[in-house]
């Protein structure tokens, strides 16, 4: 298996990324992805974590509004949560 470069850490991969995609460092943010793929992986299905960021992505890059699209998932994760203690 092979090691996390050293010297890596979220900050310099995020800015990597967006250098790499052509996206402005500006526009990403950090928090809400890792808080909505928390919530995803917490109340609803791990495995589901990258996938909603993916979709948010895609979303977002529709037009939707970043911040209400990532609490509609949040919201989602939480009811599905909510419905496999029923």
């Amino acid at each position: 298996m092979s090691e996390r470069p050293k010297g890596v850490d979220l900050h310099d991969f995020t800015d990597a990324a967006c250098a790499e995609l052509g996206l402005p460092r500006a526009d990403v943010d950090v928090t809400m992805v890792l808080d909505l793929a928390r919530e995803v992986a917490h109340h609803a299905v791990r495995p589901g974590a990258p996938v909603s960021a993916y979709l948010l992505g895609l979303a977002v890059g529709r037009g939707g509004d970043p911040r209400e699209l990532a609490a509609r998932l949040t919201g989602l994760a939480h009811r599905l949560g909510a419905s496999d203690q029923d």
